[in-house]
């Protein structure tokens, strides 16, 4: 990747729990190709509040926030989106002259993908999850128009509470439910995680459902995924979440829209 900064270059960044390249590679080769004067990388911290506090300290313009940051960090920002505000997570600070404003492009992903995949909106669906991703998904399917939803978490605290404020279901575990979307919102399948190779839905619930979702990006072809390809099942990966993410976020950061072979010739190079 050609880079050639200077004192004008424009600094966007990512904080995650387990930080990756897709982000870092997708930003860069489109600025690259885009002739923008930007440059992307990502980051970890142990301080939060540090690491907040020196994207407006420092001019950085924008900032990508994945697990497990993207409800604490509502508190350091200076405004919410109304795509942040109406589910309580964020997932991208835009820094304009040091206001940091925060929006959920998750949010906006998810309702693109059900809408493009053609997901019956009368589907019956569990959700796998109780955090901040979670409440985007299941934010953007209760918009959708998707009713009869069910919230699975061992957290029951954070798994009632998410289903109690969008008007569906909440059990610690799945039981005898056989709903016909499946959603994984957990790190169960990521690469590198505690549970990584483990299937999010046991074998019998995936054979009885119609489409399966797994947020999980890395793999993208999660042991979920995979398992529903072999079943012949409409799926919806953590690839395209995080592509179409991430595009949102770039046109926020730039004021850039990159054309369809643009996007997709960035989403190919961040693969590789």
């Amino acid at each position: 990747m050609q880079m050639n900064p200077n004192k004008d270059t424009q600094l966007c960044m990512s904080l995650s729990g387990r930080p990756g390249n897709f982000g870092l590679r997708f930003h860069n080769h489109l600025y690259e190709q885009l002739g923008l004067n930007f440059y992307y990388k990502a980051f970890s911290s142990q301080d939060l509040t540090g690491a907040v506090g020196g994207i407006r300290a420092l001019g950085i313009r924008g900032c990508g926030v994945s697990m497990p940051f993207k409800e604490a960090c509502i508190a350091l920002v200076d405004e919410l989106d109304a795509s942040a505000a109406a589910i309580q997570s964020i997932n991208t600070i835009v820094n304009t002259g040091g206001h940091l404003k925060a929006y959920n492009t998750d949010y906006i992903a998810v309702a693109q993908l059900l809408e493009s995949h053609a997901v019956p909106k009368d589907s019956t669906f569990a959700l796998r999850g109780s955090g901040g991703m979670a409440k985007a998904v299941a934010s953007a399917l209760r918009d959708g128009g998707y009713q009869n939803g069910l919230i699975v978490a061992r957290n029951e605290r954070a798994g009632r509470a998410l289903a109690d404020s969008l008007g569906y279901r909440w059990q610690a575990e799945l039981g005898d439910e056989r709903p016909q979307m499946l959603i994984n919102v957990t790190p169960v399948g990521m690469d590198g995680g505690p549970e990584a190779g483990q299937l999010a839905f046991e074998p019998e619930v995936i054979k009885a459902a119609e489409t399966v979702f797994d947020v999980v990006a890395i793999p993208s072809e999660t042991p979920l995924i995979v398992q529903a390809r072999a079943e012949g099942k409409r799926v919806i990966t953590g690839l395209e979440v995080i592509a179409i993410q991430a595009l949102e976020q770039f046109v926020l950061y730039t004021g850039v829209r990159p054309n369809e072979a643009q996007f997709a010739a960035a989403v190919d190079f961040a693969r590789s």
